[in-house]
């Protein structure tokens, strides 16, 4: 039933009509509830997708999965101790190439470069007189494999490393440099920042020599100013043993 003041609006709008004025949707305003307003004149509300996922940061970094650092990053400070009881800084080689060595003296793929065929003391001879400093690091935690000052030292004398050993018994610098494997390795340039990380050469085997030593390649660019041509390769061997892990 029209109501009184609908019925007002109808006398307006065709007055308005005869004049040729344009009438506003005046009867729908007449016949909303009092203290609404049409559903089609009302805002559309924010709308969220609940499911909707957020997308990952693109500056996703290492995607080869050997840690938290990158190519071209400053190295991570870090002061221990090697198995002499000699306080041990990278600051101390301002200015000079280092190659970090994850070490586990009783991991099958240390073994395989060190106790049966010495890549690692024989790319370290070969660099040392160009002013390259080598530094293994064991970031095994007490009773863990591998770890402990004297089986460390021990593995030093019998494998005939030249460097030293660097015991990281809580962790805190392996986990800073994100290693995961034994061995993996790290090249940082005079400069201080990182320019390779990944394994020791492209053969994961336990046994078999790679055809290719990457750090042997990236030590020559480096030394030569060209760019390294793997900066990130895949490292390979046992987990380091962290505490609690």
């Amino acid at each position: 039933m029209m109501t009184l003041k609908s019925r007002r609006i109808l006398g307006l709008i065709a007055g308005m009509a005869m004049m040729g004025v344009a009438a506003p949707s005046l009867m729908a305003q007449a016949d909303a509830p009092r203290g609404k307003t049409p559903a089609a004149s009302q805002p559309e509300k924010d709308h969220k997708d609940k499911d909707a996922k957020p997308q990952k940061d693109a500056r996703e970094s290492n995607k080869d999965g050997n840690g938290t650092v990158t190519i071209g990053q400053t190295a991570p400070a870090f002061e221990l101790k090697d198995t002499e009881g000699k306080t041990v800084k990278l600051s101390d080689f301002a200015g000079k190439v280092v190659v970090l060595e994850w070490f586990n003296p009783e991991c099958p793929y240390v073994v395989k470069h060190h106790g049966e065929h010495k890549t690692m003391v024989n790319t370290y001879a070969k660099y040392k007189d160009k002013g390259v400093v080598w530094l293994a690091i064991n970031s095994g935690a007490p009773g863990k494999q591998g770890a402990g000052l004297e089986l460390n030292a021990q593995h030093k004398k019998d494998w005939k490393m030249e460097y030293p050993i660097l015991l990281d018994e809580s962790g805190k610098v392996g986990k800073a440099y994100g290693s995961k494997n034994t061995p993996t390795m790290f090249i940082i340039d005079a400069s201080g920042k990182l320019a390779y990380m990944g394994a020791i050469d492209n053969d994961n085997s336990a046994k078999k020599l790679g055809s290719i030593n990457y750090v042997d390649q990236a030590l020559g660019q480096i030394l030569a100013k060209e760019t390294v041509s793997s900066p990130v390769t895949k490292a390979y061997g046992c987990s380091v043993k962290y505490g609690g892990s």
